[in-house]
Protein backbone atom coordinates (compact mmCIF):
# COMPACT_ATOMS: atom_id res chain seq x y z
CA UNK A 1 0.00 0.00 0.00
CA UNK A 2 2.74 2.43 0.95
CA UNK A 3 4.30 2.25 -2.54
CA UNK A 4 1.07 3.50 -4.12
CA UNK A 5 0.90 6.72 -2.12
CA UNK A 6 3.39 8.39 -4.40
CA UNK A 7 5.57 10.04 -1.75
CA UNK A 8 9.19 10.50 -2.79
CA UNK A 9 12.08 9.44 -0.58
CA UNK A 10 13.73 12.33 1.27
CA UNK A 11 17.09 13.37 -0.07
CA UNK A 12 20.11 12.73 2.18
CA UNK A 13 20.53 16.47 2.71
CA UNK A 14 16.90 17.16 3.64
CA UNK A 15 16.93 14.22 6.09
CA UNK A 16 20.22 15.47 7.58
CA UNK A 17 22.13 12.32 6.67
CA UNK A 18 25.30 11.20 4.97
CA UNK A 19 25.65 7.85 3.29
CA UNK A 20 27.90 5.28 4.94
CA UNK A 21 30.97 6.07 2.88
CA UNK A 22 30.72 9.82 3.49
CA UNK A 23 30.26 9.25 7.21
CA UNK A 24 33.40 7.12 7.29
CA UNK A 25 35.42 9.65 5.33
CA UNK A 26 34.28 12.53 7.55
CA UNK A 27 34.87 10.52 10.73
CA UNK A 28 38.32 9.31 9.66
CA UNK A 29 39.31 12.87 8.76
CA UNK A 30 38.30 14.09 12.22
CA UNK A 31 40.19 11.24 13.92
CA UNK A 32 43.28 11.94 11.81
CA UNK A 33 43.21 15.59 12.84
CA UNK A 34 42.89 14.69 16.52
CA UNK A 35 45.70 12.13 16.35
CA UNK A 36 47.95 14.63 14.58
CA UNK A 37 47.14 17.21 17.25
CA UNK A 38 47.93 14.82 20.11
CA UNK A 39 51.17 13.70 18.44
CA UNK A 40 52.40 17.26 17.84
CA UNK A 41 50.91 19.02 20.89
CA UNK A 42 54.20 19.55 22.75
CA UNK A 43 55.79 21.15 19.67
CA UNK A 44 52.94 23.62 19.20
CA UNK A 45 52.84 27.00 20.93
CA UNK A 46 50.66 27.10 24.03
CA UNK A 47 49.01 30.34 22.91
CA UNK A 48 48.31 31.20 19.30
CA UNK A 49 48.81 34.77 18.05
CA UNK A 50 45.37 36.24 17.54
CA UNK A 51 44.22 37.60 14.20
CA UNK A 52 41.53 40.03 15.34
CA UNK A 53 40.37 40.75 11.80
CA UNK A 54 39.74 37.03 11.25
CA UNK A 55 37.91 36.78 14.57
CA UNK A 56 35.76 39.76 13.69
CA UNK A 57 34.96 38.19 10.33
CA UNK A 58 33.28 35.27 12.12
CA UNK A 59 30.62 37.63 13.45
CA UNK A 60 29.78 38.92 10.00
CA UNK A 61 29.16 35.59 8.30
CA UNK A 62 25.58 35.49 6.98
CA UNK A 63 23.21 32.72 8.02
CA UNK A 64 23.67 29.88 5.48
CA UNK A 65 20.59 28.97 3.41
CA UNK A 66 22.44 26.31 1.43
CA UNK A 67 24.82 23.70 2.77
CA UNK A 68 28.57 23.61 2.16
CA UNK A 69 30.97 20.71 1.67
CA UNK A 70 31.96 19.31 5.06
CA UNK A 71 35.63 19.53 4.12
CA UNK A 72 35.30 23.31 3.78
CA UNK A 73 33.45 23.60 7.09
CA UNK A 74 36.05 21.47 8.87
CA UNK A 75 38.84 23.61 7.43
CA UNK A 76 37.03 26.76 8.59
CA UNK A 77 36.75 25.29 12.10
CA UNK A 78 40.49 24.64 12.15
CA UNK A 79 41.30 28.11 10.87
CA UNK A 80 38.86 30.17 12.91
CA UNK A 81 38.57 28.17 16.13
CA UNK A 82 41.55 25.88 16.69
CA UNK A 83 44.09 28.37 15.40
CA UNK A 84 42.93 30.99 17.91
CA UNK A 85 42.66 28.67 20.92
CA UNK A 86 44.96 28.55 23.93
CA UNK A 87 45.71 24.88 24.47
CA UNK A 88 44.76 24.15 28.08
CA UNK A 89 45.93 20.53 27.69
CA UNK A 90 49.42 21.57 26.56
CA UNK A 91 52.30 20.32 28.78
CA UNK A 92 53.53 23.93 29.18
CA UNK A 93 50.13 25.41 30.00
CA UNK A 94 50.56 26.19 33.71
CA UNK A 95 47.81 28.80 34.09
CA UNK A 96 44.62 28.47 36.14
CA UNK A 97 44.05 24.69 36.45
CA UNK A 98 45.27 22.92 33.30
CA UNK A 99 42.82 20.48 31.72
CA UNK A 100 44.90 17.53 30.60
CA UNK A 101 42.47 15.07 29.01
CA UNK A 102 43.08 11.63 27.51
CA UNK A 103 42.19 10.10 24.16
CA UNK A 104 40.17 7.20 25.59
CA UNK A 105 37.76 9.67 27.16
CA UNK A 106 37.61 11.74 23.99
CA UNK A 107 36.42 8.64 22.12
CA UNK A 108 33.99 7.85 24.95
CA UNK A 109 32.46 11.30 24.47
CA UNK A 110 32.11 10.53 20.76
CA UNK A 111 30.36 7.25 21.56
CA UNK A 112 27.98 8.86 24.03
CA UNK A 113 27.12 11.58 21.51
CA UNK A 114 26.99 9.22 18.53
CA UNK A 115 24.56 6.82 20.19
CA UNK A 116 22.72 9.88 21.57
CA UNK A 117 22.33 8.27 24.99
CA UNK A 118 19.75 10.00 27.19
CA UNK A 119 20.82 9.29 30.76
CA UNK A 120 18.01 10.68 32.86
CA UNK A 121 15.27 8.04 32.84
CA UNK A 122 15.97 4.42 33.71
CA UNK A 123 13.62 3.05 31.04
CA UNK A 124 15.44 4.97 28.31
CA UNK A 125 18.92 3.75 29.18
CA UNK A 126 19.28 1.30 32.07
CA UNK A 127 22.82 0.34 31.07
CA UNK A 128 23.97 3.97 31.11
CA UNK A 129 22.27 4.52 34.48
CA UNK A 130 24.05 1.52 35.91
CA UNK A 131 27.42 2.72 34.60
CA UNK A 132 26.88 6.15 36.16
CA UNK A 133 25.79 4.59 39.44
CA UNK A 134 28.81 2.27 39.43
CA UNK A 135 31.24 5.11 38.66
CA UNK A 136 29.71 7.28 41.39
CA UNK A 137 30.20 4.27 43.69
CA UNK A 138 33.89 4.06 42.75
CA UNK A 139 34.29 7.75 43.54
CA UNK A 140 32.48 7.25 46.82
CA UNK A 141 35.09 4.66 47.76
CA UNK A 142 38.01 6.85 46.63
CA UNK A 143 36.83 9.70 48.86
CA UNK A 144 35.87 7.51 51.80
CA UNK A 145 32.15 8.26 51.75
CA UNK A 146 29.83 5.67 53.38
CA UNK A 147 27.96 2.94 51.43
CA UNK A 148 24.71 4.94 51.50
CA UNK A 149 26.27 7.91 49.71
CA UNK A 150 25.21 8.91 46.24
CA UNK A 151 25.83 11.44 43.55
CA UNK A 152 25.53 12.43 39.93
CA UNK A 153 27.61 13.69 37.04
CA UNK A 154 27.10 17.36 36.14
CA UNK A 155 28.79 19.91 33.88
CA UNK A 156 31.48 21.05 36.33
CA UNK A 157 32.33 22.49 39.71
CA UNK A 158 29.91 25.41 39.45
CA UNK A 159 26.87 23.16 39.09
CA UNK A 160 28.28 20.59 41.53
CA UNK A 161 28.65 23.29 44.20
CA UNK A 162 25.23 24.72 43.40
CA UNK A 163 23.64 21.27 43.65
CA UNK A 164 25.30 20.49 46.98
CA UNK A 165 24.31 23.84 48.48
CA UNK A 166 20.70 23.28 47.38
CA UNK A 167 20.74 19.89 49.14
CA UNK A 168 22.27 21.46 52.26
CA UNK A 169 19.53 24.09 52.33
CA UNK A 170 16.81 21.44 52.00
CA UNK A 171 18.21 19.02 54.58
CA UNK A 172 19.36 21.57 57.16
CA UNK A 173 16.78 24.31 56.71
CA UNK A 174 13.77 22.70 55.05
CA UNK A 175 14.28 25.18 52.23
CA UNK A 176 13.82 28.21 54.51
CA UNK A 177 16.53 30.79 53.86
CA UNK A 178 15.43 33.36 56.46
CA UNK A 179 18.44 34.33 58.57
CA UNK A 180 20.54 31.48 57.16
CA UNK A 181 24.32 31.98 57.13
CA UNK A 182 27.05 30.17 55.14
CA UNK A 183 30.76 30.38 56.04
CA UNK A 184 33.90 30.06 53.92
CA UNK A 185 37.39 31.54 53.67
CA UNK A 186 38.35 34.54 51.57
CA UNK A 187 40.12 32.10 49.24
CA UNK A 188 36.88 30.40 48.16
CA UNK A 189 36.16 29.99 44.45
CA UNK A 190 33.63 32.47 43.09
CA UNK A 191 31.44 29.53 41.99
CA UNK A 192 30.31 29.20 45.61
CA UNK A 193 29.21 32.82 46.09
CA UNK A 194 27.60 32.82 42.65
CA UNK A 195 25.78 29.57 43.43
CA UNK A 196 24.42 31.01 46.65
CA UNK A 197 23.22 34.07 44.74
CA UNK A 198 21.41 31.82 42.24
CA UNK A 199 19.76 30.02 45.18
CA UNK A 200 18.45 33.34 46.44
CA UNK A 201 20.85 34.18 49.26
CA UNK A 202 21.90 37.78 49.78
CA UNK A 203 25.60 38.74 50.02
CA UNK A 204 25.10 39.37 53.76
CA UNK A 205 24.31 35.67 54.25
CA UNK A 206 27.81 34.60 53.21
CA UNK A 207 30.57 35.14 55.76
CA UNK A 208 34.01 35.19 54.14
CA UNK A 209 36.44 34.52 56.97
CA UNK A 210 39.97 35.96 56.53
CA UNK A 211 42.38 33.13 55.78
CA UNK A 212 45.36 32.37 58.00
CA UNK A 213 49.05 32.78 57.13
CA UNK A 214 48.85 29.61 54.99
CA UNK A 215 45.75 30.85 53.13
CA UNK A 216 43.51 28.32 54.91
CA UNK A 217 40.16 28.90 56.59
CA UNK A 218 40.90 30.17 60.12
CA UNK A 219 39.22 27.90 62.64
CA UNK A 220 39.34 30.38 65.58
CA UNK A 221 37.81 33.16 63.47
CA UNK A 222 35.16 30.78 62.14
CA UNK A 223 34.16 29.81 65.68
CA UNK A 224 33.87 33.49 66.63
CA UNK A 225 31.71 34.26 63.60
CA UNK A 226 29.33 31.33 64.24
CA UNK A 227 28.95 32.33 67.90
CA UNK A 228 28.31 35.98 67.00
CA UNK A 229 25.67 35.06 64.42
CA UNK A 230 23.87 32.75 66.82
CA UNK A 231 23.91 35.47 69.48
CA UNK A 232 22.37 37.88 66.95
CA UNK A 233 19.52 35.48 66.20
CA UNK A 234 20.81 34.33 62.82
CA UNK A 235 20.87 30.68 61.69
CA UNK A 236 24.31 29.30 60.83
CA UNK A 237 23.83 26.15 58.77
CA UNK A 238 26.74 25.46 56.40
CA UNK A 239 30.53 25.68 56.20
CA UNK A 240 32.15 25.50 52.75
CA UNK A 241 35.74 24.26 52.89
CA UNK A 242 38.18 24.05 50.00
CA UNK A 243 40.34 21.05 49.15
CA UNK A 244 42.92 22.86 47.05
CA UNK A 245 42.33 26.56 46.49
CA UNK A 246 42.82 27.94 42.99
CA UNK A 247 45.22 30.64 44.20
CA UNK A 248 47.74 28.58 46.17
CA UNK A 249 46.59 24.97 46.44
CA UNK A 250 45.81 25.45 50.14
CA UNK A 251 43.65 22.82 51.83
CA UNK A 252 41.41 23.99 54.66
CA UNK A 253 41.72 22.07 57.99
CA UNK A 254 39.09 19.51 57.01
CA UNK A 255 39.29 17.25 60.06
CA UNK A 256 39.03 20.13 62.52
CA UNK A 257 36.20 21.69 60.48
CA UNK A 258 34.34 18.37 60.55
CA UNK A 259 34.66 18.34 64.36
CA UNK A 260 33.29 21.87 64.60
CA UNK A 261 30.41 21.17 62.21
CA UNK A 262 29.47 18.10 64.22
CA UNK A 263 29.47 20.08 67.45
CA UNK A 264 27.52 23.00 65.98
CA UNK A 265 25.11 20.99 63.77
CA UNK A 266 26.48 22.60 60.61
CA UNK A 267 26.60 21.08 57.14
CA UNK A 268 30.17 20.60 55.86
CA UNK A 269 30.48 21.02 52.11
CA UNK A 270 33.88 20.61 50.46
CA UNK A 271 34.72 22.25 47.16
CA UNK A 272 37.30 19.79 45.88
CA UNK A 273 36.95 20.85 42.27
CA UNK A 274 40.55 20.15 41.35
CA UNK A 275 42.19 18.92 44.56
CA UNK A 276 39.93 16.09 45.72
CA UNK A 277 41.29 13.41 43.30
CA UNK A 278 44.66 13.70 45.07
CA UNK A 279 43.10 11.22 47.50
CA UNK A 280 44.39 8.59 45.08
CA UNK A 281 47.96 9.33 46.27
CA UNK A 282 49.55 8.92 49.69
CA UNK A 283 50.63 12.56 49.76
CA UNK A 284 47.12 13.63 48.85
CA UNK A 285 45.51 11.47 51.53
CA UNK A 286 47.63 13.17 54.17
CA UNK A 287 46.80 16.64 52.88
CA UNK A 288 43.08 15.87 52.60
CA UNK A 289 42.56 14.12 55.94
CA UNK A 290 38.97 14.66 57.01
CA UNK A 291 37.54 14.90 53.49
CA UNK A 292 35.73 11.63 54.08
CA UNK A 293 33.70 13.30 56.86
CA UNK A 294 32.08 15.90 54.58
CA UNK A 295 28.32 15.96 54.02
CA UNK A 296 28.82 16.85 50.36
CA UNK A 297 31.64 17.18 47.87
CA UNK A 298 32.04 18.88 44.49
CA UNK A 299 34.77 17.91 42.04
CA UNK A 300 35.80 18.37 38.43
CA UNK A 301 36.96 15.13 36.84
CA UNK A 302 38.10 17.23 33.85
CA UNK A 303 40.88 18.64 36.04
CA UNK A 304 42.92 16.15 38.07
CA UNK A 305 41.19 13.02 36.74
CA UNK A 306 42.20 13.95 33.17
CA UNK A 307 38.80 13.98 31.46
CA UNK A 308 37.61 16.18 28.57
CA UNK A 309 35.37 19.11 29.42
CA UNK A 310 32.62 18.77 30.80
CA UNK A 311 32.87 16.25 33.62
CA UNK A 312 31.84 17.42 37.09
CA UNK A 313 30.52 15.31 39.97
CA UNK A 314 28.54 16.02 43.12
CA UNK A 315 28.55 13.53 46.00
CA UNK A 316 26.37 13.59 49.12
CA UNK A 317 26.64 11.50 52.25
CA UNK A 318 23.15 10.01 51.87
CA UNK A 319 21.82 9.39 48.38
CA UNK A 320 18.20 9.89 49.42
CA UNK A 321 18.93 13.59 50.03
CA UNK A 322 19.23 14.18 46.28
CA UNK A 323 15.77 12.86 45.43
CA UNK A 324 14.27 14.60 48.47
CA UNK A 325 15.66 17.89 47.18
CA UNK A 326 15.01 17.63 43.45
CA UNK A 327 12.16 15.21 42.75
CA UNK A 328 9.24 16.62 40.80
CA UNK A 329 6.92 14.22 38.96
CA UNK A 330 4.52 15.58 36.35
CA UNK A 331 1.80 13.37 34.87
CA UNK A 332 3.75 12.72 31.67
CA UNK A 333 6.50 10.99 33.69
CA UNK A 334 4.26 8.79 35.85
CA UNK A 335 5.29 5.74 33.86
CA UNK A 336 8.92 6.09 34.96
CA UNK A 337 8.14 5.86 38.68
CA UNK A 338 11.12 5.17 40.91
CA UNK A 339 13.10 7.95 42.49
CA UNK A 340 16.44 6.27 42.73
CA UNK A 341 16.19 4.55 46.10
CA UNK A 342 16.21 1.03 44.66
CA UNK A 343 17.95 -0.56 41.71
CA UNK A 344 16.26 1.66 39.13
CA UNK A 345 17.81 5.13 39.36
CA UNK A 346 16.22 7.95 37.42
CA UNK A 347 19.02 10.52 37.41
CA UNK A 348 16.59 13.29 36.52
CA UNK A 349 15.67 13.18 40.23
CA UNK A 350 19.29 13.41 41.38
CA UNK A 351 19.84 17.02 40.32
CA UNK A 352 18.46 19.90 38.26
CA UNK A 353 18.80 18.39 34.78
CA UNK A 354 16.17 16.39 32.95
CA UNK A 355 18.00 16.47 29.64
CA UNK A 356 21.39 15.07 30.56
CA UNK A 357 24.11 13.39 28.55
CA UNK A 358 26.08 10.28 29.48
CA UNK A 359 29.07 12.03 31.10
CA UNK A 360 29.99 9.07 33.31
CA UNK A 361 30.99 6.96 30.31
CA UNK A 362 34.33 8.71 29.80
CA UNK A 363 35.48 8.40 33.41
CA UNK A 364 34.30 4.78 33.58
CA UNK A 365 36.15 3.98 30.37
CA UNK A 366 39.33 5.72 31.59
CA UNK A 367 39.28 3.74 34.83
CA UNK A 368 38.74 0.51 32.90
CA UNK A 369 41.40 1.09 30.22
CA UNK A 370 44.17 2.68 32.32
CA UNK A 371 43.42 1.42 35.84
CA UNK A 372 43.54 3.41 39.07
CA UNK A 373 47.26 2.80 39.58
CA UNK A 374 48.14 4.63 36.36
CA UNK A 375 45.78 7.48 37.23
CA UNK A 376 47.29 7.69 40.72
CA UNK A 377 50.78 7.89 39.19
CA UNK A 378 49.62 10.68 36.87
CA UNK A 379 48.28 12.66 39.83
CA UNK A 380 51.50 12.09 41.79
CA UNK A 381 53.42 13.54 38.82
CA UNK A 382 51.66 16.86 39.47
CA UNK A 383 53.05 17.03 43.01
CA UNK A 384 56.53 16.19 41.74
CA UNK A 385 56.40 18.73 38.89
CA UNK A 386 55.42 21.58 41.21
CA UNK A 387 58.15 20.64 43.69
CA UNK A 388 60.70 20.58 40.85
CA UNK A 389 59.45 23.97 39.64
CA UNK A 390 59.94 25.40 43.13
CA UNK A 391 63.53 24.11 43.26
CA UNK A 392 64.30 25.56 39.81
CA UNK A 393 62.83 28.92 40.79
CA UNK A 394 64.92 29.05 43.95
CA UNK A 395 68.05 28.11 42.02
CA UNK A 396 67.46 30.88 39.47
CA UNK A 397 68.01 33.47 42.19
CA UNK A 398 65.63 36.12 40.86
CA UNK A 399 62.36 34.78 42.25
CA UNK A 400 60.68 35.02 45.64
CA UNK A 401 58.66 31.92 46.55
CA UNK A 402 55.42 33.27 48.03
CA UNK A 403 53.79 29.90 48.76
CA UNK A 404 55.69 26.62 48.42
CA UNK A 405 54.57 23.79 46.16
CA UNK A 406 51.41 22.11 47.39
CA UNK A 407 48.68 20.29 45.53
CA UNK A 408 50.63 20.87 42.27
CA UNK A 409 50.68 24.69 42.64
CA UNK A 410 53.57 27.01 43.49
CA UNK A 411 53.28 30.82 43.63
CA UNK A 412 56.20 33.22 43.15
CA UNK A 413 57.14 36.74 42.05
CA UNK A 414 60.04 38.48 40.42
CA UNK A 415 62.52 39.97 42.87
CA UNK A 416 64.67 42.84 41.54
CA UNK A 417 68.18 42.98 42.93
CA UNK A 418 67.46 46.34 44.60
CA UNK A 419 64.39 44.94 46.42
CA UNK A 420 62.01 47.54 44.92
CA UNK A 421 58.54 46.19 45.81
CA UNK A 422 56.68 48.43 43.37
CA UNK A 423 58.92 47.30 40.54
CA UNK A 424 58.55 43.67 41.64
CA UNK A 425 54.76 43.94 41.40
CA UNK A 426 54.88 45.67 38.00
CA UNK A 427 57.31 43.18 36.45
CA UNK A 428 55.35 40.22 37.82
CA UNK A 429 52.06 41.62 36.56
CA UNK A 430 53.30 42.42 33.06
CA UNK A 431 55.12 39.12 32.71
CA UNK A 432 51.78 37.33 32.18
CA UNK A 433 51.16 39.33 29.00
CA UNK A 434 54.71 38.78 27.76
CA UNK A 435 54.36 35.03 28.21
CA UNK A 436 51.11 35.07 26.27
CA UNK A 437 52.75 37.02 23.45
CA UNK A 438 55.70 34.62 23.33
CA UNK A 439 53.48 31.52 23.20
CA UNK A 440 56.05 28.96 24.36
CA UNK A 441 54.51 28.57 27.84
CA UNK A 442 51.87 30.26 29.94
CA UNK A 443 51.42 30.91 33.66
CA UNK A 444 48.71 33.05 35.22
CA UNK A 445 48.86 35.76 37.86
CA UNK A 446 46.89 36.52 41.00
CA UNK A 447 46.95 38.75 44.06
CA UNK A 448 47.95 37.41 47.48
CA UNK A 449 47.26 40.17 49.96
CA UNK A 450 49.60 43.02 48.97
CA UNK A 451 51.67 41.00 46.50
CA UNK A 452 51.21 40.49 42.80
CA UNK A 453 52.30 36.92 42.12
CA UNK A 454 52.58 34.35 39.38
CA UNK A 455 51.15 30.91 39.96
CA UNK A 456 52.27 27.78 38.21
CA UNK A 457 49.97 24.74 38.28
CA UNK A 458 51.81 21.66 37.07
CA UNK A 459 49.16 18.94 37.24
CA UNK A 460 49.60 17.80 33.62
CA UNK A 461 51.33 14.38 33.72
CA UNK A 462 52.81 14.98 30.27
CA UNK A 463 54.87 17.96 31.51
CA UNK A 464 58.59 17.10 31.41
CA UNK A 465 61.57 18.34 33.41
CA UNK A 466 62.76 20.08 30.26
CA UNK A 467 59.40 21.87 29.91
CA UNK A 468 59.82 23.28 33.41
CA UNK A 469 63.48 24.20 32.99
CA UNK A 470 62.96 26.02 29.69
CA UNK A 471 59.83 27.78 30.95
CA UNK A 472 61.59 29.13 34.04
CA UNK A 473 64.57 30.23 31.94
CA UNK A 474 62.17 32.03 29.57
CA UNK A 475 60.38 33.76 32.46
CA UNK A 476 63.70 34.92 33.88
CA UNK A 477 64.79 36.39 30.55
CA UNK A 478 61.46 38.13 29.93
CA UNK A 479 61.37 39.47 33.50
CA UNK A 480 64.87 40.93 33.16
CA UNK A 481 63.86 42.65 29.93
CA UNK A 482 60.76 44.05 31.62
CA UNK A 483 62.77 45.30 34.60
CA UNK A 484 65.18 47.12 32.32
CA UNK A 485 62.33 48.72 30.36
CA UNK A 486 60.31 49.70 33.44
CA UNK A 487 63.28 51.33 35.17
CA UNK A 488 63.41 53.97 32.46
CA UNK A 489 59.63 54.38 32.23
CA UNK A 490 57.57 56.64 34.50
CA UNK A 491 55.43 54.69 36.97
CA UNK A 492 52.25 56.27 35.57
CA UNK A 493 52.83 54.47 32.29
Amino acid sequence: MGADIGMSEPSPRSSLQFDSEEMREFGYRVIDKLVDYYASRAERPVAEKLDYDALDAILHEPMPREGSPWRDVLEQFERQVVDSTNHVDHPRFFAYIPLANNFVSVMADALAAGYNIFNAVWLQGPGAAQIERLTVGWLRQIFGFPPGAGGAFVSGGSVANLTALAVARHVQMGGDMQGAVVYCSDQIHFAVSRGLRVLGYTPEQLRKIPSDENYRLSLPMLKEAVAADRAAGRRPFCVVATAGTTNTGAVDPLDALADLCQQENLWLHVDGAYGAPAMLTEKGKRALKGLERADSLALDAHKWLFQPIECGVVLVRERRWLAQTFKEQPEYLKDVEGEGEGEEINFMYQGIQLTRQFRALKLWMSFKVFGLDAISDAIAAGFENAELAERLLRQAGCWEIVTPARMAIVTFRYQPANGDEILANRVTHELVGRLLEDGYAFASGTQLRDKTVLRLCANNPRTTESDLQLTIQLMGRLAAELEAALKVMPASE
